[in-house]
């Protein structure tokens, strides 16, 4: 979700992304941790978590509560992928409703056409690639419960609580599907949000979603025809910093910008979260030298000309 100066970058169409290698060095243990921790540090909260181990590394401000703008919507697939019976191939008519939100609140989008059919999977990728609000919509709406759009859609927002609740985010709260809160009753804090994204890395569709760097969807249109989507991922960690695998980005006015990430390197696999940062990629960068003990040349991936950012 973008929405400083309430606006939203547009995109949709082909685009081709060049990874960007990265190079890392192994440092002795004494040199990157000697102090304890990752230095300079721009994040009013972070977290990081060895999730093979389960095990706190590091922490900043770890318990205190804070909006989390898009990164909202890592919660948003984890109640999808976790419903009974769940049909990934189901497939989902796009509602002029959906269009018509993401253009009154301003949000970002998968930029989906009325009368497209796309399946649940390719809904996945639209909410976590472009952070598409519209993407998050249809997908609250199709897994919600009631007659209308809106008890569905906050139906679903009591589903993204319970299972806050569930996973044992004690500090956490939702009142929105996509990050666009309106009630100031959206937040989180870094230790609950490194809780989620270890659950959601369990989910090996979710997994193989937030690590793709691009991707293109074909869905029947509304025309007869057949409509490509090509979606960019908005962490321009991925394809950046070796091993990177996911997960969300978020930015927003108030909640500043937010990042989760995860990292694997020789079997080891390390989560971050960082609520509020100035700079979150140099901070996430940081942060995984200091958990991987290394210390890595980093060329940041762009994002193409018109693509989304968040």
């Amino acid at each position: 979700m973008r929405r400083l100066g309430g606006t939203a970058v547009r995109r949709w169409g082909a685009a081709v992304i060049a990874s960007t290698a990265a190079v890392s060095v192994a440092l002795p243990v004494s040199t990157a941790q000697a102090a304890g921790g990752p230095s300079g540090i721009s994040a009013k909260g972070a977290y990081l978590l060895d999730n093979s181990a389960n095990k706190q590394l590091w922490a900043k401000a770890a318990d205190t509560k804070r909006p989390m703008a898009s990164t909202t919507k890592l919660m948003t697939a984890v109640v999808v992928l976790d419903s009974r019976g769940l049909n990934l191939s189901k497939k989902v008519t796009v509602k002029q409703s959906y269009i018509d939100y993401v253009a009154r609140v301003g949000g970002s989008k998968a930029d989906l056409k009325k009368g497209d059919k796309l399946t649940v999977k390719q809904l996945l990728y639209g909410l976590m690639l472009p952070s598409g609000c519209d993407a998050a919509m249809a997908l609250a709406d199709t897994f919600g419960t009631g007659d209308t759009t809106a008890k569905r859609t906050k139906s679903f927002i009591s589903q993204m609580n319970k299972k806050a609740s569930a996973l044992g985010m004690t500090k956490t709260h939702y009142d929105t599907f996509d990050g666009i809160s309106y009630g100031g009753q959206n937040y989180t804090t870094p230790r609950d949000m490194a809780k989620l994204a270890r659950h959601a890395l369990g989910n090996s569709t979710l997994s193989t979603v937030v690590k793709s760097v691009d991707t293109v969807q074909k869905a029947p249109a509304a025309n007869g025809r057949t409509r490509t989507y090509s979606w960019n991922n908005t962490n321009r960690l991925l394809g950046s910093y070796s091993g990177a695998i996911g997960i969300k980005t978020g930015t927003g006015t108030a909640p500043g910008r937010c990042l989760v990430f995860a990292a694997k390197r020789n079997g080891r696999t390390v989560v971050g979260v960082i609520l509020n940062a100035p700079k979150r990629y140099p901070d996430a960068k940081k942060m995984l030298d200091w958990a991987f003990n290394s210390s890595t040349t980093v060329k940041w991936r762009q994002l193409p000309k018109g693509a989304q950012q968040d």
